[in-house]
């Protein structure tokens, strides 16, 4: 998507041409971004793509842009629709070829080359950015045409364009006088340097940390695939004969829930929750700070009193009241469930004598022992069945059974690392859709978390559709030399999650390359995915022990049925607290040098947070807000909550694998995603507006 408002990232919400663009003749041709790339299904040829060859790549696409603007402005004729709306969704290509590529391989597979290619570029991007946005005379053509838009017939996809452009601009300053502009250029030069440092800075702080365990009793309550996958990870860090954890979650939550070692989860822990706040070179506090200042200042400079003001209008949401009434009609019900499983788990730590309070670093342990005592249910005993390649095929299965989708595996193709896989997606009829790249594990130079982008997405060429080239990364537990890689349910769902995001940019089927997708909605299409990978039905096709092929046995899914609604408690608040946290930054109305742990502090008491649980997100890691688009929109997951468990109880209400549904959902909801309203497209899909109640009934919150 080309909008002015969203910082350069890799989401699959953004859209993009497949055209080289004009090259510039004292251009080396060795530089595959001044050519045809002349690879399979035209993805980008990783292998030939080096660092040298970005900056020269980002300043020709700039070149270009410029070029394609100033010809739109050049037009003779009256601005109509199509020399001045659509003749914009056209310019940018050359650059988001390069810019797709480049920030997708710096968020998996960064190094210092590509960290000291983003500060150069950054600022020039942003500075470009202004420079449209704040064009005086493109914006009045866009103006001129708004302004007749009654009286031009305009398609409802053209429409919507039309008004989310025009909306866009006036967002981005086009209205401003020229000094304010100025002001605006300014600041928006300064944030993109101080996001880019935040993310640079919370990788630092998290690689940094190495916890070694060098004596065979602290590993005391570890299985044994934990065991080894600690010992693997000491030997690559050339530690050999020593056991190391570190603060990737992969490696984190699995020591937090069995290590019988208390003092060893709490450093580990504090370890975690302390990234960015050690007062050290990578330290955010001020760079957070400093953001929310700037976000706020560029807000006053538009004429809105807070940066939620800009972010909400043309979300579902709407505003910051909303969002703060919606959230604590869970979030207390969902604290007074917390509270619960506190005293369950202080139970235990009683009965066994343990001699002392429930501590953020004892929730995970102790709640798999009340998870064991209520249920006799572990991960242990699960994740024999959730090895990667059972779950895939479990995932292929789903899609397949929906939409009739095949996913054949490409080797043959450039790939962005070499842990990488690489599909070929086709339709239900053999024909092609699009290309999935899929990457599992972490490493150093990708960062935490798991997401979907694309390289290219869906588009028009010349009146040609092109398909999409999607990626996802995620980070889940590493294969060990002995056993594959094991999931826990949280990474299985993890899985159909990040795919629900592929299919949302594979599905889609809109004709302009810009668009505008309503943060809100844009988790409903991964969400609803998720419902499907814990189906009894489901896990019968694919949840396979790996060292028997044996099928996962009626008990162990019993069990998984009947303890889905446990530690919801801590789930919901955990999340909660980050989502309320990230609104009241970006509600704030006057500017503010922050003390960050002490304006957390008063927060999280005002809120009455038990000390048992820490934000899922403290404000020194907390990416999302800072440094990755979702700044006043973190509640976005659970807005889209409310979407994805009404939605889902549609299939439920009929058939697991409705194809007439999913076909309804894939026409109403994927294809048009990006011009057209959310909440139209979700009555269409389900034939009217959204309940909340399956949302509270899926987190034990509805009251009987």
């Amino acid at each position: 998507m080309k909008k002015l408002t969203l910082t350069m990232c890799a989401l699959c919400i953004i859209a993009m041409a497949c055209n080289t663009g004009t090259e510039k003749k004292n251009e080396s041709p060795a530089n595959p971004f001044f050519g045809a790339y002349n690879t399979p299904f035209d993805v980008p040829p990783f292998d030939k793509i080096d660092t040298t060859h970005y900056m020269p790549a980002f300043k020709e696409g700039i070149r270009q842009e410029k070029a394609e603007i100033q010809a739109i402005i050049d037009n003779p004729e009256k601005p109509n629709f199509e020399n001045t709306i659509e003749a914009y969704t056209k310019t940018g290509k050359f650059l988001s070829r390069v810019t797709r590529v480049f920030y997708a391989l710096k968020s998996a597979n960064t190094n210092d080359g590509l960290n000291n290619i983003a500060e150069e570029a950054s600022p020039l991007l942003s500075v470009h950015r202004d420079e449209i946005a704040l064009n005086p005379n493109l914006f009045k053509r866009i103006k001129a045409v708004y302004e007749q838009k009654d009286q031009l017939k305009l398609d409802p996809d053209q429409l919507y364009l039309l008004n989310n452009l025009y909306e866009g601009f006036v967002k981005s300053g086009a209205n401003l006088t020229d000094t304010e502009k100025e002001k605006l250029k300014t600041v928006n030069k300064e944030l993109s340097l101080l996001t880019l440092k935040f993310g640079q800075n919370l990788q630092a702080e998290t690689n940094a940390y190495q916890m070694f365990i060098d004596n065979e009793k602290d590993l005391e309550g570890l299985p044994q695939g934990i065991r080894a996958a600690g010992a693997k990870a000491a030997k690559e860090a050339g530690q050999e004969g020593k056991w190391l954890f570190t603060t990737h979650r992969p490696s984190m939550y699995p020591f937090l829930t069995y290590s019988k070692k208390r003092n060893l989860r709490e450093k580990l822990y504090k370890a975690y929750i302390n990234r960015g706040n050690n007062n050290n070179e990578f330290d955010n506090k001020k760079i957070a700070s400093d953001i929310v200042k700037l976000r706020l200042r560029k807000a006053n400079i538009l004429g809105y009193k807070s940066h939620a003001d800009i972010v909400l209008g043309n979300r579902m949401a709407k505003n910051a009241k909303n969002v703060d009434e919606f959230l604590d009609k869970i979030w207390w019900p969902a604290l007074e469930v917390a509270k619960q499983e506190v005293k369950d788990m202080q139970a235990i730590v009683d009965a066994e004598r343990g001699k002392f309070k429930i501590a953020g670093w004892d929730w995970w342990y102790y709640a798999e022992k009340v998870r064991q005592a209520k249920y006799n249910f572990d991960e242990g005993q699960i994740r024999p069945y959730f090895s990667l390649e059972a779950v895939k095929e479990g995932l292929f299965y789903t899609i397949n059974q929906l939409f009739g989708v095949t996913m054949t595996e490409l080797t043959d193709i450039p790939k962005p690392h070499p842990d990488a896989e690489a599909f070929e997606v086709k339709r239900a009829d053999g024909t092609h859709l699009g290309v999935m790249y899929m990457d599992y594990h972490p490493r150093a130079s990708k960062r935490g978390g798991a997401w979907c982008g694309a390289y290219r997405s869906y588009n028009y060429n010349d009146g040609n559709p092109i398909q999409p080239v999607m990626n996802i990364n995620c980070n889940f537990t590493k294969p060990t030399d002995d056993v594959p890689a094991l999931l826990s349910t949280n990474e299985v769902t993890t899985l159909f999650h990040e795919f629900g995001h592929g299919l949302d940019g594979l599905f889609s089927n809109i004709r302009y390359q810009t668009s505008f997708r309503s943060r809100d909605f844009t988790e409903f299409p991964a969400q609803i995915m998720e419902h499907w990978a814990l189906e009894p039905a489901v896990l019968k096709v694919y949840a396979k022990h790996y060292e028997t092929g044996e099928v996962i046995p009626d008990e162990l899914i019993e069990k998984i049925q009947k303890s889905s609604l446990f530690n919801q408690g801590f789930i919901t608040v955990e999340y909660l607290a980050a989502a309320l946290l990230d609104m009241a930054y970006y509600s704030m109305t006057e500017e503010k040098d922050l003390d960050i742990e002490k304006f957390e502090k008063e927060f999280f008491a005002k809120k009455k947070l038990i000390p048992e649980i820490t934000s899922r997100y403290r404000t020194t890691y907390f990416n999302h807000i800072f440094a990755s688009g979702y700044s006043a929109g973190y509640y976005s997951y659970i807005w889209s909550g409310i979407l994805d468990n009404d939605g889902f109880e549609a299939f439920k209400e009929t058939s697991l694998f409705n194809k007439e549904l999913a076909e309804r959902y894939r026409k109403t909801v994927l294809a048009p995603n990006g011009l057209k309203d959310p909440a139209e497209m979700y009555r269409n899909f389900r034939g009217r507006d959204p309940k909340i109640e399956p949302l509270l009934k899926s987190r034990g919150l509805l009251k009987e």
